[in-house]
Formats: structure tokens, C-alpha cells, sequence
């Protein structure tokens, strides 16, 4: 029996597979990736993809086609915080349809990346 369920791991396939296709993109720009998680661990954002000059996308990634409030309030604290940094905010989804939300977050589909 897998620990969670099988959605549990299903987010846990989804949200690696996210994780590499951003990492290859992320390396064919020169840029680094890596993950925030505060030490109290009451923020957390998946990716975040760095350039050279330290400008930097923070990127969510949920397992899901539609993406509410509740998916964003890490991104915007991270906007909120660090906004001098953030060059965009991003969230990819199994959705089909790319779009920018009314905040400025940007909604992907994870089949829409490509290097």
C-alpha cells in the first residue's frame, strides 16, 4: 500500500516530473533552480529558478487543471517579501490552458514547457 494514497502519489509523480522539465529549461538558460522552505516551515514555495544577477520565478506546482486562492498564498508571500528579486510568479497545473490570473500569477499546463 502506498503511504498517502494513490492521489498522494500521484501528486508525488506529477510534482518530479515538473521538477525536471524545469530543471532542463532552467539549465539551457544558464539559470539555477532550487526550493524555498522557511525554517519554521509555514512557507514553502516548490522551485524557485534563478539567473545570473540573481533575479529570480518562483514556481508552485500543483496537481490540479484550476487553481484557487488557497494555491497562490505562498507565491504571493513570496512576492510580498522578496519582491525586489521576483521577476514573475508561475503555478503549473495538468490544466489546458495557459492564463494569468487577476494577481499577475501566471497559470501553466506542465505539457506547455519545453527547452
Amino acid at each position: 500500500m502506498i503511504p498517502g494514497g494513490p492521489a498522494s502519489a500521484l501528486g508525488a509523480l506529477f510534482e518530479s516530473l515538473a521538477t525536471l522539465t524545469v530543471r532542463v529549461c532552467a539549465q539551457a538558460a544558464e539559470a539555477t533552480t532550487s526550493h524555498l522552505r522557511t525554517n519554521r516551515g509555514d512557507r514553502e514555495i516548490d522551485l524557485i529558478v534563478e539567473r545570473h544577477d540573481g533575479r529570480a520565478v518562483g514556481i508552485e506546482i500543483k496537481l490540479a487543471p484550476t487553481i484557487d486562492n488557497k494555491a497562490v498564498r505562498h507565491l504571493h508571500w513570496l512576492r510580498e517579501h522578496h519582491r525586489h528579486l521576483i521577476s514573475d510568479l508561475v503555478v503549473l497545473t495538468t490544466g489546458p490552458h495557459a492564463y494569468r490570473r487577476t494577481d499577475g500569477i501566471a497559470v501553466v499546463p506542465l505539457g506547455l514547457l519545453g527547452p
